[in-house]
């Protein structure tokens, strides 16, 4: 199974922006979670063109289960 996060934050303007990460552990926890968000926040690493991330909005962890197949 492959594991993303989706965490979704508010900008200064208002506006949704999501940054996802994939490969994280299924075992992830909420509180991990919410660490994680105020970190991204707090550090303001990442720029949107409607401003800095500034409130949590959401977060949800998708569960993708992919099957390859060899073939000739």
């Amino acid at each position: 199974m492959e594991y993303t996060l989706s965490m979704t934050f508010l900008t200064e303007a208002g506006e949704k922006s999501t940054l996802s990460i994939s490969g994280v552990k299924s075992t992830i926890t909420k509180a991990e979670v919410n660490t994680l968000m105020d970190v991204v926040i707090a550090k303001n690493i990442f720029k949107t063109d409607s401003g800095d991330l500034v409130k949590k909005s959401g977060a949800q962890l998708t569960q993708r289960q992919v099957t390859k197949y060899e073939v000739a």
